[in-house]
């Protein structure tokens, strides 16, 4: 549910993407004429912890969970200090497990010991950022890839462990989804062909399944 909680979906004119992934039939066929556009968010160490807030949540319980977070500190975007300053149980009452203020917290630490900033995020590559930010306790490959897609703004991002993803494909392509591994691997086969694109996919995908069920 963390795909709606950011980003900013615009309908345009087509762009350069579709006419790229249209190439594709069998995507083509749910592309239709609304295009979306990723948006850059500031404060990317928060986006994470927001990100970590939303885990197994839907939108509307994840977004009341952020704006509780928020509150805390008066409206105003915390630091990562302030985050570790905040209380444990300050941060359960606002709807948190004891697993998720121990992960915000592990996410906040990392951050300031790393000294994490968006201008050193943005200078790095999609594997640099998933193999630097899933070194932290609670923030998995799948994590990380909606940071890059829903708050850096990157266009070739392929979530292949999410679940969503997962089950437009097999849907739209007639993928048989008793083999995990090969489902996967056939997966990123055919997203191969939508480099580098593979953002714009995930979103068309989404969309489409959404709208289907």
């Amino acid at each position: 549910m963390y795909k709606y909680f950011f980003v900013s979906k615009v309908y345009l004119q087509p762009m350069e993407y579709t006419a790229h992934l249209q190439k594709d039939k069998k995507l083509a066929t749910i592309l239709g004429t609304a295009t979306h556009q990723l948006v850059l968010h500031q404060n990317i160490p928060l986006r994470l912890i927001a990100s970590i807030m939303s885990q197994q949540l839907n939108t509307k319980v994840a977004s009341i969970i952020f704006k509780r977070f928020l509150a805390l500190y008066n409206g105003a975007e915390p630091t990562p200090q302030q985050v570790i300053d905040t209380p444990f149980e300050k941060l359960r009452v606002i709807g948190l497990s004891n697993n998720k203020v121990k992960y915000v917290q592990n996410v906040a630490a990392f951050c300031l010991e790393n000294k994490i900033t968006d201008t050193l995020l943005l200078g790095m590559e999609n594997y640099e950022i998933i193999k630097l930010l899933t070194q932290i306790k609670g923030v998995g490959q799948w994590t990380v890839e909606m940071l890059l897609l829903f708050s850096l703004g990157r266009e070739d991002v392929f979530a292949v462990d999410d679940l969503g993803i997962q089950q437009a494909i097999q849907q739209l392509y007639g993928l048989d989804a008793s083999d995990k591994k090969k489902l996967k691997a056939d997966m990123l086969q055919l997203s191969a062909q939508w480099k580098p694109y593979r953002s714009y996919a995930c979103l068309h995908l989404w969309r489409w399944k959404d709208n289907i069920n």
